[in-house]
């Protein structure tokens, strides 16, 4: 069965909320400027580059994306991903927006969330258990980049 691609449906009602929950106990505060990234990142439905969350909210000027990013990533409110290609790619954590997987374009650097069916997934935690086991270690999390070329750089549109 194929996996189900992510809408932008990610996040729950309370997304604001829970940032300005984490940010509280260090920065403290919740600005416009940062809620409108949040948002940014949160309407994507995928993980973002630097130069895509400025072209998603204009008013956002990229040395200030960097700087609240490194606040947010250092809070758990996003995670960085190294991705296919150069750039780093930014997502809200998981904590936020719930267990998934992505599908990285090798030729263009692209990702896309997707979240496995529930049998799918459960069996997949059983297996990287047991395979974490023979080998001594002890699973506490996983995460799954599947990796190959998207549907427009395959019809040659990159």
């Amino acid at each position: 069965m194929p996996p189900d691609v992510h809408e932008p449906d990610l996040h729950p009602p309370d997304l604001h909320q829970d940032v300005a929950a984490r940010l509280a106990g260090r920065d403290g505060r919740y600005t416009g400027s940062r809620r409108d990234l949040i948002q940014a990142l949160a309407e994507a439905g995928r993980p973002l580059t630097v130069d895509e969350i400025v072209e998603r909210s204009p008013r956002q000027r990229p040395s200030s994306v960097y700087r609240n990013l490194a606040v947010f990533e250092a809070q758990g409110v996003v995670r960085r991903l190294a991705g296919v290609g150069d750039l780093a790619r930014f997502e809200l954590t998981e904590a936020l927006v719930g267990h998934h997987h992505h599908l990285a374009c090798q030729t263009c650097g692209a990702m896309t969330d997707v979240q496995l069916p529930h049998d799918l997934e459960v069996r997949l935690d059983e297996v990287l258990t047991q395979l974490a086991h023979s080998e001594g270690f002890t699973l506490s999390s996983h995460e799954l980049d599947a990796v190959g070329v998207c549907q427009a750089c395959s019809e040659g549109e990159n």
